[in-house]
């Protein structure tokens, strides 16, 4: 009986998660090419990014825990808009499910855990909120086969980057810009801290918030978590382990 269980559990995994980690890229479906930027390049899409964030600041961060039920929904429609662009995203979306526990998925740093077991998109509902929207889209896309988490991220930023909801433009947004800025900051630090001068305070107020919040899960437990993540990726041919989410840039 427990090897059956336990096949099963591995074939459930194989067909609906661990093939796709080889699997054709996003960036293939959708006639993108990876390759390399200047400085000056990364610098103007920080500028963009700021424009965003700073637009969509002035109604999508005043957002209450309330919204969160609508935002599941926000984020299939947005997932299917963007497969209405593109064809490899097309298809039924369910909604993402909160974590009964989210604490358990904070204390392991994580804002959201795809299923392969039962084929669902699970999130963090502890974590501050600009965090959520843009979550349920990565979480979604993983169920799309594409679960590289660079790839994850960039449909993420797609599915909310184009949604009618202001919410989800600006949780797109924040989370582009924290990666775009992140990398900015390894080659012009100066630039870096020109940049964060031009985000308001409510802006900066949600991005100190989420520090705070993430700092008190900085533990043993959360390094040994992180360091089973990172070792998890690089075994699926994820060279960059948990750097990978960065490279949506």
């Amino acid at each position: 009986r427990w090897l059956l269980i336990v096949s099963a559990l591995l074939f459930l995994y194989t067909v609906n998660c661990g093939i796709n980690y080889y699997a054709s890229s996003f960036s293939s479906y959708a006639g993108l090419e990876d390759g390399t930027y200047t400085v000056e390049e990364l610098e103007a899409l920080c500028s963009d990014l700021v424009e965003l964030v700073n637009e969509s600041a002035k109604t999508g961060r005043q957002s209450y825990r309330e919204h969160r039920s609508a935002w599941r929904v926000e984020a299939v429609t947005a997932m299917q808009a963007a497969g209405e662009q593109f064809s490899c995203l097309a298809g039924f979306y369910p909604k993402p499910k909160e974590v009964l526990v989210s604490r358990i998925l904070s204390v392991q740093q994580l804002c959201g855990v795809y299923s392969p077991f039962t084929v669902e998109a699970n999130y963090n509902g502890d974590m501050p909120d600009y965090n959520v929207p843009h979550t349920l889209c990565h979480e979604l896309s993983h169920l799309k086969g594409f679960m590289r988490e660079d790839e994850a991220n960039f449909i993420a930023y797609l599915a909310c980057y184009n949604s009618d909801n202001t919410e989800l433009r600006y949780s797109g947004a924040m989370m582009g810009l924290i990666h775009a800025t992140n990398r900015l900051y390894r080659y012009d630090p100066d630039a870096w801290q020109e940049i964060y001068t031009l985000l308001p305070e409510g802006v900066l107020r949600d991005l100190a918030a989420n520090s705070r919040y993430w700092k008190k899960y900085e533990t043993p437990v959360g390094e040994t978590a992180d360091r089973w993540n990172d070792a998890y990726l690089k075994a699926n041919d994820q060279t960059d382990g948990v750097q990978s989410y960065g490279r949506m840039v």
